[in-house]
Parts: C-alpha cells; structure tokens; sequence
C-alpha cells in the first residue's frame, strides 16, 4: 500500500497543494481528476519524489524519503506527460533497457534482456523493438515508455496523462493495458486523467482535486455527480449509465 500523509507543497501562504491524505492499495487503479491548475501533476510528481515535499510517503510501511534515488527507482516507475524526444537515434528496444539501470551494475545481464523481452511481449510490442524511438507516433510512444516503467519491476507505477495525445482507439488501448497490468502484476496504479468518461471507465477510485486539495475521495459513482462536476469544473452536465461499459458518462452542456 501506498500511503500519504500531510502531504503539502509550496512557498509560505501560496501552497500548490495542501493537507493530503490518501492511499492506494496494490492491484488497484486510482484516478487524479480536477481542473487545470489543480495540482494533479505536481501531486504525481511528489510521489515519485521529484519535488520534495513537506509531509511523508510510506510504502507498505517504509518511508519513501529514507530510501536513495536507486532504490526509489526500483520501486516506482513514472511516465511524465511530456515526451522529451532526442534527434539522436535510438532503438526502442535500448530505450525500454534503460528502465534497467538501478540494477545494472557493470555490464547489462542476460536476466536484464530476458525481462525486457518478456515485457515486449507481454505488451504486443515486439515489431517496434528494433525501430528508432523518435520514428514512433505517439500512441507508439506512450507504450514504450509504459514498457520502460515496468522494466524497472515497480511496486507502484505512476502515469501522468498517458492518453492526453492520443486518438480514440489508442486511448483505449493504452487504458486496457493499465487496467490489466494493475491486476496481473499487482501494482498500485495512480494515473492522472481529464477524461472524466476513462477515470469513470477505468478506475476503481477517483481523487478529485480543487485549489490544490482533496475534494472528494471515492468510487466513480460516488465522485461523479452533479453537485461535485458544478463546483469544481464550473459547468452544467448530462450524468447517465452506459450498460455497454458498466460506468457513469459524463456529458458537459454549458460553462457558467
């Protein structure tokens, strides 16, 4: 389990975030929903201790902040919402290999490129393994860098919208994978979303933020509600149940 307590961010008086307090179980997928500017990333990125922040993560009781860089890495793997793109060329196969780097020591094993392959395979991706990375599209992309998370055998993987850049089909795609993955690997999954209908679709619990704090924690069903999308996302909607996924739909009429 995954565990923040107190956790906040920021300068004096203007905090980014303030007072956070959640959890999230293994094998289980859990949402960060809420407006532009709420702190959804910056959350992500305090998680992974990117940004160090006041408060304490505990990870199946061991806090995070004791812990050095290599061993973080070994636990968590991180897929930012920007795609730094080097006009060097690059297999995607070595990209993937670098997810190994907290376990190499000298030289690359074959325990090493086993794992990779088998993460290639578990994702469908073994036609891309010998094509320069900055030649995929960005459905591609987002895969590879998926599969770069998991070379890193993490208990906790966490991804900031994956699916912002992607056409329907590889939104979809991309969300079977994670959904999937959390239950087969039992990982922990936190995952930043705007689309309200895939938070609804595929997560098991939403965390929706506001002004940079928590303002309502719970299943899909109890989070996306009228009341909840007025107050913080300013606009009126259509809220329904789809037969066909088994989830709320959220449908946006007009702002105010």
């Amino acid at each position: 389990m995954l565990e923040l307590k107190n956790l906040s961010f920021g300068y004096k008086e203007k905090k980014t975030l303030k007072n956070i307090n959640m959890s999230v179980n293994s094998g289980e997928v859990v949402g960060i929903i809420g407006p532009n500017g709420s702190g959804k990333s910056t959350l992500l990125k305090y998680m992974n201790l990117i940004l160090e922040p006041e408060g304490r993560i505990f990870l199946e009781g061991v806090e995070l902040q004791t812990l050095n860089l290599k061993e973080i890495s070994k636990i968590i793997g991180y897929v930012p919402q920007n795609i730094q793109v080097s006009s060097f060329p690059i297999k995607v196969f070595d990209v993937v290999l670098l997810g190994r780097r907290p376990y190499i020591r000298w030289n690359i094993g074959e325990k090493d490129l086993d794992l990779v392959s088998e993460i290639f395979s578990l994702l469908n991706l073994d036609d891309l393994s010998m094509r320069n990375f900055n030649e995929l599209s960005g459905g591609e992309r987002q895969k590879i860098l998926l599969a770069r998370a998991l070379a890193q055998e993490p208990k906790v993987l966490l991804l900031d919208e994956p699916t912002s850049s992607l056409d329907v089909k590889h939104q979809l795609e991309i969300m079977d994978i994670i959904r999937n993955l959390s239950r087969e690997k039992v990982l922990a999954v936190v995952i930043v979303l705007h689309d309200l209908n895939l938070a609804s679709r595929y997560c098991d619990r939403l965390i929706l933020l506001n002004s940079g704090q928590i303002f309502a924690m719970g299943t899909p069903e109890e989070i996306l509600i009228d009341s909840n999308i007025k107050t913080v996302y300013k606009v009126d909607s259509e809220i329904s149940y789809s037969k066909k996924t088994g989830s709320i739909t959220v449908l946006p009429i007009s702002s105010y």
